[in-house]
């Protein structure tokens, strides 16, 4: 077995009264008398990458749970071995092979990961391997990794995809360059491990000609005109592909699994000064076991409360659960997309959904007057966060605005914001609707949520053939009908809240202490006057002169964009969505 099978012996280390015991090689892993609780980490063996110009290979499957144990009990760990070096011919690589641990009568399962491959498609796996010929992605298990890199028919042959990490897509092949994609990211885990033999896992191998590997995971690089390099030892690390050059060049070998079980043994043990001082000087004091770890987005603080912000789509990975007591819950605030403004005088974009928890479980903060329903109760797993873009403005006079993309969190959806409506056209629904040109708007809180997220837009009106449109809809009330018939009507309102108060996401509003977001966008005018967007990033409308233009809602705010009076103008883009997660960390 390639870079695989035995290869050392069991490691465990005593961190105040957490033990991490490290398993290199298939035996058993005996727990501490006494311990109920345990946190494993299991990791397959990486793929190995493909021969003589070919694509990386995905790395080994990643499993992170937390689980009921016994004491002084013994489990056996399986620990797979990596992908052997690819032949020359016909230079496919190799998957890796699985890893396990059996608890009782359950078997807890990593993938290995899928094969780097010449001419071809890469393997599926725990991540998937590259391409080295066009055609679909190859799979990654769900929650254990990610599909590989694509192959561009621009690029020549020589280069290929890189294979799929733990936390991200293997890459494309790139041109102008003719290089092999970027292998995937892999998971960090020197801080929640700590006394692990390495400090990440799961990355995926980069593509033949030169495709680098992820710094974090312990993927392999691919040749740039040599043989791909190995995924590392014990990291599941995914084997580099080769570059060009005949049989001479081979791909790297995948990196071995490894099986890792924290022992949270919080009420076992003996106290004492002097083994919470070496906790506390190592990094590692033992009270942090008894209360959520995760990572993704960009994390802050506040007291004893983690934020994470995503203003783009990714992992959120939980990676240990409160123990003794201490919550097992998170709030949230998911902000869709907001809808685009419509063009000519069209009605606004609608806000996007707007769905926020309580705040009962993270700290004291204002949350806004609609915030409603239960917070999440996270688990140990990955969670794929989705943040909505914001949507298209009209293109042409009798186009509505493209509706917002949705984002969600867990079982949490927000609607994108609906599409502002086009000259004579009635609003697009959504999480808020779009205003109507001349007609009515469209529905919000579609789907229907309780609390609502959204409103209705406005009605839009006037004398043929001109008129003025409706506001879209915002997260606290209705967009507004015209005014009058020459003057646009404003955009609904959206809310505030104090979850993350970082002026970087949403906008300011009445209370500098609140960010606001999803406002709905104004509605389009044909006179001199023009209409505002709503509290919370809400598009103005453009100036009825044909040069007018509307202005965007806000990003990371889910507001509506503006729409326009004259024909010429142009209307305004809906705002990204933003996802944000707060609880307690220690």
């Amino acid at each position: 077995m390639a870079n695989g099978g035995i290869l050392g012996v069991s490691n465990k280390t005593s961190f105040g009264k957490c033990t991490v015991t490290s398993k290199t090689s298939t035996g058993t892993i005996t727990t501490q008398p006494g311990t109920t609780i345990a946190q494993v980490l299991i990791v397959a063996g990486g793929g190995s990458g493909g021969a003589d110009g070919a694509s990386g290979a995905g790395a080994g499957g990643v499993l992170c749970q937390q689980i009921n144990v016994c004491g002084n009990t013994p489990y056996t760990a399986n620990v797979g071995g990596g992908g052997a070096t690819a032949p020359a011919s016909p230079g496919n690589g190799s998957t890796g092979t699985n890893s396990s641990l059996a608890i009782g009568s359950t078997t807890y399962t990593a993938s290995g990961g899928g094969h780097g491959s010449r001419c071809a498609v890469g393997g599926a796996g725990g991540s998937g391997g590259g391409n080295n010929t066009p055609g679909t992605a190859a799979a990654g298990v769900c929650g254990q990794g990610n599909p590989g890199g694509l192959y561009s028919p621009s690029v020549p042959s020589d280069a290929g995809g890189g294979g799929g990490g733990k936390n991200g897509v293997g890459g494309t092949t790139t041109a102008p360059g003719n290089w092999g994609g970027y292998g995937g990211a892999g998971l960090s885990i020197s801080t929640t491990y700590p006394g692990a033999p390495v400090s990440g896992v799961g990355g995926g191998g980069g593509g033949g000609f030169g495709g680098p590997a992820n710094p974090v995971g312990g993927g392999g690089s691919g040749g740039d005109g040599a043989s791909g390099v190995a995924g590392t030892t014990n990291t599941g690390g995914g084997g580099g592909g080769a570059g060009s050059g005949g049989p001479a060049r081979t791909g790297g070998a995948g990196g071995s699994g490894i099986v890792v079980v924290k022992e949270l043994n919080k009420a076992s043990g003996v106290w004492s000064i002097q083994s919470q001082f070496q906790s506390k000087s190592q990094g590692t004091w033992p009270e942090t076991i008894s209360f959520i770890s995760a990572t993704g987005g960009t994390r802050t603080t506040s007291g004893d409360f983690a934020i994470h912000t995503f203003t783009a789509s990714g992992p959120f990975n939980v990676t240990s659960l409160g123990a003794g007591g201490e919550p097992t819950t998170a709030d949230y605030l998911v902000v869709a997309g907001g809808g685009g403004g419509g063009k000519f005088v069209s009605g606004g974009g609608g806000a996007g959904g707007y769905r926020e928890s309580p705040g009962a479980v993270s700290g004291a903060y204002t949350v806004s007057p609609i915030a409603g329903g239960s917070a999440v109760t996270v688990t140990v797993q990955d969670y794929t966060i989705t943040v909505g873009g914001g949507g298209a403005a009209g293109a042409n006079p009798n186009n509505p605005g493209t509706d917002g993309g949705v984002s969600t969190f867990a079982s949490i959806t927000s609607a994108g914001g609906g599409g502002g409506g086009g000259f004579n056209t009635a609003g697009r629904t959504g999480g808020s609707g779009g205003g109507g040109a001349t007609t009515c708007g469209g529905a919000g809180n579609t789907p229907p949520t309780s609390p609502a997220q959204g409103f209705a837009g406005g009605y839009g009106g006037g004398p043929a053939p001109y008129g003025s449109g409706g506001g879209g809809g915002g997260a606290t009330d209705a967009g507004s009908n015209n005014p009058s018939p020459d003057v646009g009507g404003p955009g609904g309102d959206g809310a505030g809240t104090a979850i993350n108060p970082a002026p970087s996401i949403g906008t300011p509003g009445p209370s500098g202490s609140l960010r606001y977001f999803s406002g709905g966008g104004g509605g389009g005018s044909t006179n001199t006057p023009t209409s505002t967007g709503g509290i919370g990033g809400g598009g103005r409308t453009g100036a009825p002169a044909n040069t007018g233009a509307a202005t965007a809602g806000t990003p990371t705010s889910g507001g509506g964009g503006g729409g326009t009076g004259a024909p010429g103008g142009n209307a305004g883009a809906g705002g990204p969505g933003v996802v944000v997660i707060r609880y307690k960390f220690q």
